[in-house]
């Protein structure tokens, strides 16, 4: 065997693993569209790795996810339709943009809130950082007059020097 035939051997062994996650053998010639369902299982979130697509990842509940949502969309479902179904089983969590609602306002709403928080904090301890060192900086009545005391000691060696 020489070295072209080496090197083609191992690109058509490596080849499987190029092709994206999410690219199951369907046919695409009935009721679903190719680009409808890539750009739906794009939407929707791995339950198991959660920071990945459907379209994304390569876990076993996702490729059935995949095929569950083939199916419907083979049964004629709308992409509302099967986003639907897939919340009322899953949650919002399958959602990549859940919605705006009293359930979610601490996933949308909370981590502005600690920001502010974390600001608030961050002024306030600053403030009180500069009120401590001024106190420090300020002498006392005692201390100004030592100081001044040292002072006056100092000039008079420097003006008899």
């Amino acid at each position: 065997m020489n070295i072209r035939n080496g090197i083609l051997l191992v690109g058509l062994l490596l080849l499987p693993l190029l092709a994206p996650a999410g690219t199951e053998m369907f046919d695409f010639s009935g009721n679903v569209e190719k680009q409808r369902y890539m750009d739906l299982i794009s939407q929707l979130r791995c339950l198991v790795c959660q920071n990945q697509s459907l379209a994304d990842s390569d876990a076993e509940l996702a490729h059935d996810l995949r095929v569950e949502v083939y199916e419907h969309m083979e049964q004629g479902k709308s992409d509302a339709e099967v986003v639907d179904f897939l919340v009322s089983r899953y949650g919002d969590f399958v959602l990549y943009n859940p919605p705006v609602k009293p359930s979610t306002y601490l996933l949308w709403y909370g981590p502005f809130v600690l920001l502010a928080l974390g600001l608030l904090l961050l002024v306030k301890n600053i403030r009180q950082r500069d009120r401590q060192r001024r106190t420090e900086a300020e002498l006392s009545q005692d201390e100004q007059a030592r100081l001044d005391a040292l002072l006056g000691e100092r000039n008079e060696k420097e003006t008899r020097s």
